[in-house]
């Protein structure tokens, strides 16, 4: 299986805003983005154990992560994604659903599988039926994505992180949001294959610049009200 580096960064507006100019002499925007930025809304599943908050919390490495995912809040195209992490790199398996599937899936019922459906979906299906799969948060950003052949990178910048537990509204125009992070904190991605291109890394370099192992799920999970709402207090940003 292909896994890729995952690289996450707590950064400030400001200091996007200096990356940003940098990069954008350096690598073209993703070809789907039209204008500065485009919005996502991702819908997380966890079995009735809470699994993969867990794993996430005991920094376990082997995990798997399941949503649903809107582009520019259009319900007429809805992908499922499959993510899982081992040994720091990540790798993602996706395939389209209908609304109506979607539609189903939130009301709790498995997709409908058979011979020629997709791996994604198969494992979507098998964990709703066996471990008790079930849309748990939404989380909505904006993002903004420059990409490069060369090691094939991608760098992002998701900004205005927010939650919401209204599971139902996935598909709906809006949904009630809380926001993850303190005001003027945002996060910075960089993919890649093998190797960063040195143009890329240099690009990078502010010298304040930390990883982390920040995850939108969990941190999400935790700035709902309910009983993971304490344990917030916890993260210092």
């Amino acid at each position: 299986m292909y896994y890729r580096n995952e690289w996450k960064y707590l950064v400030t507006g400001g200091e996007l805003a200096v990356l940003g100019a940098r990069l954008k002499v350096l690598l073209p925007l993703d070809k789907h983005q039209t204008g500065a930025a485009y919005a996502i809304r991702s819908l997380y599943f966890d079995d009735f154990q809470n699994s993969c908050l867990r794993e996430n919390e005991a920094g376990v490495d082997d995990r798997r992560k399941f949503r649903l995912r809107l582009y520019n809040a259009d319900p007429g195209r809805v992908q499922l994604e499959v993510k899982e992490k081992l040994h720091g790199r990540t790798h993602k398996a996706s395939c389209l659903l209908t609304r109506e599937e979607c539609e189903e899936i939130l009301s709790g019922r498995p997709p409908a599988v058979g011979a020629d459906t997709p791996a994604p979906k198969n494992l979507l299906s098998l964990g709703m039926r066996t471990a008790g799969l079930a849309p748990k948060v939404i989380v909505e950003y904006e993002r903004t994505a420059f990409v490069g052949r060369v090691g094939n990178v991608r760098v992002t910048f998701d900004r205005n992180i927010a939650a919401s537990n209204a599971v139902s509204a996935f598909l709906q125009p809006r949904a009630p949001l809380t926001p993850v992070l303190p005001a003027g904190q945002h996060v910075l991605e960089v993919k890649f294959d093998e190797l960063l291109p040195d143009p890329v890394a240099q690009v990078l370099e502010l010298g304040s610049l930390q990883q982390t192992a920040f995850s939108k799920y969990y941190l999400s999970r935790l700035a709902l009200p309910g009983p993971l709402a304490e344990r917030a207090k916890e993260y210092e940003f």
